[in-house]
């Protein structure tokens, strides 16, 4: 790799994970008492999607690993933000739900948020978030 391309790579990386750190703290900082992105993130996931969704595609879905989803997963029933129940076909695996409490807690968390993300929208202008998304998406699938 030549040594402009390398700058190159170096400051869309740096932007990346300049953006996220920024990200997750605004988010964060916000979110109802005792919830972490990776639950908004799941509970998001499963109002968006209606539906049931296994621990092993949640996983996949997030990119982590099967422990890592069971430990969010504990977490988030215990709260009573989801149910878990046996998969009546397959005894080995199970089904994650979001709970009306889940649904409920999600919501706040959305209107937490809806103020940082309109100012962002704000700021960039409709039209560059809308230019930019197909981008991030194309690199998220690139890597």
């Amino acid at each position: 790799m030549s040594t402009d391309k390398n700058a190159l790579a170096i400051s869309l990386f740096s932007e990346i994970l300049a953006a996220d750190q920024k990200v997750r703290y605004r988010l964060t900082s916000v979110l109802p008492k005792g919830m972490e992105i990776s639950h908004f993130s799941i509970l998001n996931h499963l109002a968006w999607h209606e539906g049931e969704r296994s621990p092993a595609q949640l996983a996949e879905t997030f990119n982590v690993t099967r422990g890592a989803i069971t430990n969010t997963l504990g977490k988030l029933e215990w709260a009573g933000y989801i149910h878990i129940r046996p998969d009546w076909d397959d005894a080995r695996r199970k089904m994650v739900a979001i709970s009306p409490a889940g649904r409920q807690a999600r919501d706040e968390a959305l209107n937490a948020i809806a103020p940082i993300v309109d100012n962002v929208i704000e700021q960039l202008g409709e039209e560059g978030v809308r230019a930019v998304l197909p981008i991030l998406r194309e690199l998220r699938k690139q890597l």
